[in-house]
């Protein structure tokens, strides 16, 4: 049984800091490709990023360029989600989610944690 365990968020002021962990077990790593989604209330869930199992293709939305860092420690069956420069656009449950093939839309992913909340106060 597949199981993915975010962890990491909480409250951070703007321009700070936060670093979310995914934890999985249950799926052979190297089969998948790993990403992290988030949505805010009332809206719909949205692509933040996305690394495949050997960590050697990544990929952003616009919006977190420059901003945040997708990493996997395959040791762990670990990705993490580095986010600096913090904003209070970026206030949303942050979720990990797991697949077969890369993309950039939820219905691609067969596996998803329960999401981890973080909160950017201005």
């Amino acid at each position: 049984q597949v199981q993915l365990v975010e962890s990491g968020g909480g409250l951070v002021q703007a321009g700070g800091s936060l670093r979310l962990s995914c934890a999985a077990s249950g799926l052979t790593f190297s089969m998948f490709v790993m990403a992290w989604f988030r949505q805010a209330p009332g809206k719909e869930r949205e692509f933040v990023a996305v690394i495949n199992w050997g960590g050697s293709s990544v990929s952003y939305a616009d919006s977190v360029k420059g901003r945040f860092t997708i990493s996997i420690d395959n040791a762990k069956n670990t990705v993490y989600l580095q986010m600096n420069s913090l904003r209070p656009e970026d206030t949303a449950v942050y979720f990990c989610a797991g697949g077969r093939s890369w993309g950039v839309f939820p219905n691609q992913y067969s596996y998803w944690g329960q999401g981890t909340q973080v909160t950017v106060s201005s």
